[in-house]
C-alpha cells in the first residue's frame, strides 16, 4: 500500500506542476462549461467543465488498472 500511495502522490505533483506551467504559460484554456463571475474585488470561479473532464480521465485510467 505505501508503493501506492507513493505513486498516487508522484503523479499527483507531476499534474500540480503541468498545470502550474500551463498557467504561467501564455496558452490559455477557455472551457464553455467553467462558470466565473467577477464584480468588484470579488471574484469566484466554478470550474465545472473541467472537473467534468477530469472525472471521465482518472474514472477511465483507474479502469484500465483495475483490469490489470
Amino acid at each position: 500500500m505505501a508503493k501506492s500511495l507513493i505513486t498516487v502522490g508522484l503523479i499527483l505533483v507531476l499534474i500540480g506542476a503541468l498545470l502550474w506551467l500551463f498557467d504561467k504559460s501564455s496558452l490559455s484554456y477557455n472551457n464553455p462549461l467553467d462558470f466565473s463571475f467577477k464584480k468588484g474585488n470579488t471574484q469566484i470561479y466554478f470550474p465545472l467543465g473541467s472537473s467534468l473532464i477530469l472525472s471521465i480521465l482518472l474514472s477511465v485510467i483507474f479502469y484500465w488498472f483495475k483490469g490489470k
